[in-house]
């Protein structure tokens, strides 16, 4: 897509939802670093179920460390992968406390240096929580990106890489959040609405009016 169509895409974006927000609940740049890394090959609705009671008995760090293994698991079993995560949330939780003063480090360097974290869990952290206009690219974005022609490529980093070119940097900042929720809602795996889509006259996917 050019860049004169992906500008038009994005204020389109823009004039629907003025301010996007991550759907995940939290209260704090530690709650969001933890939900994030809960919902890795879950849903945002999954990882909301659990995370009330469990940032209610974990608001911190330390907390969390207290709970210990089992403790956490208790608490996200009903997520996938959930032994792995609790695992990678307990040396996290350490790692915060042992080397950043129990705070979430702000920089994508030192996020992808904690257990869990991997580049697309540092960008949403990056953007979300520090508004860096980063590009974290999930399953949504990643269709979105190829189907859109906005970003064609055959790796998420490829993706991310594209949709740096290509979205212009005023809209950055939220740009994540609308092409999730465009990916999420619309722009679907299966049975995409593109009748309902408003970027659907800038699309380049041929099989868009099917």
């Amino acid at each position: 897509m050019k860049q004169q169509r992906c500008r038009a895409a994005f204020e389109r974006f823009a004039a629907g939802n003025p301010t996007p927000a991550t759907e995940l609940i939290y209260h704090s740049h530690f709650e969001l670093l933890v939900a994030v890394m809960l919902s890795a090959q879950a849903t945002d609705k999954s990882v909301n179920r659990v995370t009330p009671a469990l940032f209610m008995a974990a608001p911190t760090p330390e907390a969390m460390l207290n709970l210990g293994l089992q403790g956490i698991e208790q608490y996200i079993r009903t997520i996938g992968l959930y032994k792995s995560k609790a695992r990678h949330l307990l040396a996290t939780c350490q790692k915060l406390i042992d080397q950043h003063d129990s705070q979430v480090p702000n920089t994508r360097e030192q996020l992808e240096a904690l257990p869990g974290v991997g580049r697309k869990t540092a960008n949403v952290i990056l953007n979300v929580a520090f508004n860096q206009p980063v590009m974290a690219v999930d399953t949504h974005i990643f269709r979105v990106g190829n189907r859109s022609g906005m970003a064609v490529g055959k790796t998420p980093l490829q993706v991310e890489q594209g949709l740096m070119r290509c979205i212009p940097h005023e809209f950055m900042q939220h740009a994540h959040h609308w092409l999730i929720l465009h990916g999420r809602y619309t722009c679907t795996a299966r049975n995409p609405h593109c009748n309902a889509c408003i970027i659907m006259d800038l699309c380049t996917w041929p099989d868009k009016n099917r």
